[in-house]
């Protein structure tokens, strides 16, 4: 069975409250991003998988696309262990990430 993920209930279950300036941004994102469809049974799934290493899924303010975030003051290790399941989640589904430098945030940016 698939439960298809709508754009209210990508908000819910991202922790924002589902306004009309939130479900405007989240449909930006959702038309910014090829194969949205497809990555969206597994978005779920990653962000509980990352939450053990206090990572996050979020809209970007600056870009059209949801970001994956680890907070940066987490230690080295934790950090490295954030990025590696983003590693393995990644190609696993076949997903095109955008790594900013410097920092443990990636955007989705679509299907490889």
């Amino acid at each position: 069975m698939h439960i298809e993920l709508t754009p209210d209930a990508l908000l819910r279950q991202l922790d924002y409250p589902v306004n009309e300036n939130t479900l405007e941004q989240i449909n930006i994102i959702i038309n910014n991003t090829p194969d949205y469809k497809h990555l969206s049974k597994h978005i779920l799934t990653l962000k509980d998988h990352i939450a053990h290493y206090y990572g996050f899924i979020a809209m970007s303010n600056s870009k059209d696309y949801l970001k994956i975030k680890c907070e940066p003051d987490e230690s080295k290790d934790n950090i490295k262990a954030f990025s590696d399941a983003l590693d393995v989640w990644g190609k696993k589904y076949k997903v095109k990430l955008e790594k900013v430098d410097k920092t443990p945030t990636y955007y989705i940016v679509g299907q490889l």
